[in-house]
């Protein structure tokens, strides 16, 4: 795929197509990286970003216990033969 370099106001810059950012998951900030005279794109989010204060909040609100605790009582053979 070939793109061209355009002005943009006081800059320049290339027009991504769309497929390309979906398939990527740019969305929002981007980190640009030159390695080797080449131009790196990279979306700036990180997967689990997030996550611990997602987790805080759920403990204080009583929601951090597993959704099926209550139906996973375990049977004899569970406490006293199976071992990993």
């Amino acid at each position: 795929m070939k793109a061209r370099v355009v002005r943009i106001g006081n800059s320049q810059g290339i027009r991504i197509p769309k497929s390309v950012i979906e398939q990527c998951h740019l969305h929002g900030a981007v980190d640009l990286e030159i390695q080797q005279g080449q131009l790196v794109i990279r979306s700036a989010a990180k997967p689990r970003a997030g996550w611990d204060q997602a987790f805080e909040q759920m403990h204080r609100h009583g929601e951090d216990h597993l959704p099926d605790q209550e139906s996973s009582a375990s049977s004899i053979w569970d406490r006293n033969e199976w071992t990993w």
